[in-house]
């Protein structure tokens, strides 16, 4: 009797685990993803608003720059005009390699980024941008943000809470 108690342990041990242990830690798995998931993306979120904020304000000095190196063409009225590639030649007002191309792109960190509004004040026969909004949109409200940001000229910077173009509530830093 004793042999075959003996007997029949050796064989559960090498059996492995138990349906019903398998189950309990699949259970245990499946509550800390539900727990883990919804804080993570969070934290997404927050990361992707962040890194808009800093983009806006990155934009807003390319901007000044833009108008202290070309003072007859003002701002620039869109972010190509801010960026450009760096082997293709000198700077100009349709390229003045000024932003990084990553954002002047348009897109970053799920967010989408423009200049628009654009002021023009004729001056001598040629236009001058005196006036502009930038807008940076989450690509997916709710997924990679749940704010807009925009700045002009004055480079204060608001939001609209809801992830609209409505952009009116000052953002606090």
């Amino acid at each position: 009797m004793n042999r075959r108690n003996d007997l029949s342990q050796s064989r559960r041990a090498a059996n492995g685990f138990t349906l019903m242990e398998l189950l309990i830690v699949m259970a245990i798995i499946t509550v800390l993803m539900l727990i883990a998931i919804p804080s993570y993306l969070n934290y997404v979120r927050l990361a992707n608003e962040t890194s808009a904020v800093k983009s806006v304000q990155t934009i807003s000095q390319a901007q000044t720059q833009f108008s202290m190196q070309y003072p007859l063409s003002g701002y620039a009225c869109n972010l190509t005009a801010l960026g450009g590639d760096t082997h293709s030649g000198p700077p100009s007002a349709t390229s003045a390699e000024i932003l990084p191309p990553d954002l002047a792109s348009g897109a970053k960190s799920g967010y989408q980024f423009a200049i628009s509004n654009c002021i023009k004040n004729s001056e001598n026969g040629s236009d001058r941008v005196t006036g502009f909004t930038i807008v940076a949109q989450p690509i997916t409200v709710g997924r990679t943000g749940n704010r807009t940001f925009c700045s002009d000229e004055s480079g204060q910077i608001k939001f609209d809470p809801a992830g609209g173009t409505n952009c009116t509530q000052a953002l606090v830093q």
